[in-house]
């Protein structure tokens, strides 16, 4: 009777073996994963990830569909919460947020984050920004059209256009108005990257700071010479990019270290400039076959050349280094960190 019993929970464990016990290569076969992208269609964010989306399932064991959906809001905080709180932890979803993300929460004092950054599945960042530059472009015919303009004390203020509080295109004029003393003003609350374009070309604002990667994509005619729009400050890079030799970077233009410091600790997001990641408590097998599929798409010569076609760059780093940075910010003095967390609450709504 004993080993009657004994065979039939040996068969009950077989049978009832769980998904996780599968080889990644079986679970895959034949799904579908989740790509969320934290902000709407047509953006830098939005760019990237649907590059990757068309090459990574030839990557991943199986060989499963990828399928892209955007979920914008908060400046991708309601995608970075919903990866990190809601998605499928079996290796069925991963995605894209702002690369600022990790640092807000650091920061702490946001009651709307809810995810330690550290706990993710990080997968890596599809872009060092060796090859970007975050610039702030600003109309040609506007009444403050120079970055002498900018800086003149109680003259008129640069209006720039921005998306939901927190979003990095937000978080740059506020600490290049503290860093620099720059008379900037935000009109915040357009829903995405395509909704500022527009409102520059109807002058409901004056400009924007967003990506060189992204312009290149969706307004590649703002880069010709005889452009109405023109670019005033490189920020994310210590040296100038080498297609603006003649627009400063904000470290050249700090008039004290203190200013400096500001500038290079905000600026520390930037080497992880399109990140992605998978939910926490990924299966470790998945989780390894997420991360290497993650770098290996990034050396597929149809990816390169599509990246190519679109004028962004490819320069991966791995989901190690990306922790590495978030530790590297982590152990910033807290007087600095504060610093920074209470400028940006004070740029919270601002209007």
């Amino acid at each position: 009777m004993k080993r009657v019993f004994a065979a039939a929970m040996i068969a009950a464990c077989v049978s009832t073996a769980p998904a996780l016990a599968q080889a990644p290569a079986d679970f895959y076969k034949g799904k579908s994963i989740q790509l969320v992208v934290g902000y709407g269609p047509g953006g830098g964010y939005d760019v990237y990830a649907r590059l990757l989306g068309r090459f990574y399932g030839r990557h991943m064991p199986g060989n499963p569909t990828i399928v892209v959906q955007n979920m914008p809001g908060a400046g991708s905080l309601v995608a970075t919460n919903y990866l990190y709180n809601v998605a499928p932890k079996d290796g069925t979803s991963f995605g894209t947020f702002a690369r600022n993300m990790p640092l807000i929460a650091v920061l702490g004092g946001n009651a709307a984050v809810k995810f330690d950054p550290r706990k993710f599945t990080w997968l890596g960042s599809m872009s060092s920004y060796e090859e970007d530059s975050y610039i702030m472009w600003v109309r040609k015919d506007a009444k403050v059209k120079t970055l002498a303009d900018i800086q003149r004390a109680g003259g008129e203020p640069v209006v720039l256009g921005g998306t939901g509080e927190g979003a990095t295109g937000n978080d740059v004029p506020i600490i290049l108005r503290e860093a620099l003393g720059l008379n900037i003003k935000q009109i915040v609350g357009y829903p995405d990257s395509n909704a500022i374009f527009l409102a520059i070309e109807r002058r409901e604002v004056d400009g924007r700071t967003t990506d060189l990667s992204s312009v290149r994509v969706n307004k590649p005619e703002y880069l010709r010479p005889d452009s109405f729009i023109q670019p005033l400050l490189q920020f994310g890079r210590a040296t100038r990019h080498p297609d603006f030799p003649n627009v400063p970077i904000a470290r050249e233009l700090a008039k004290d270290d203190k200013a400096r410091a500001l500038i290079e600790l905000t600026e520390l997001p930037y080497i992880t400039s399109r990140p992605f990641v998978a939910p926490p408590g990924v299966p470790a097998d998945r989780a390894a076959a997420m991360q290497k599929a993650f770098m290996d798409a990034q050396k597929d010569p149809e990816l390169l050349a599509d990246a190519q076609k679109l004028g962004i760059g490819i320069t991966p780093i791995d989901g190690k280094a990306v922790l590495a940075l978030i530790d590297k910010i982590s152990a910033t003095p807290q007087a600095e960190l504060d610093r920074v967390r209470t400028l940006l609450d004070e740029g919270k709504g601002a209007k």
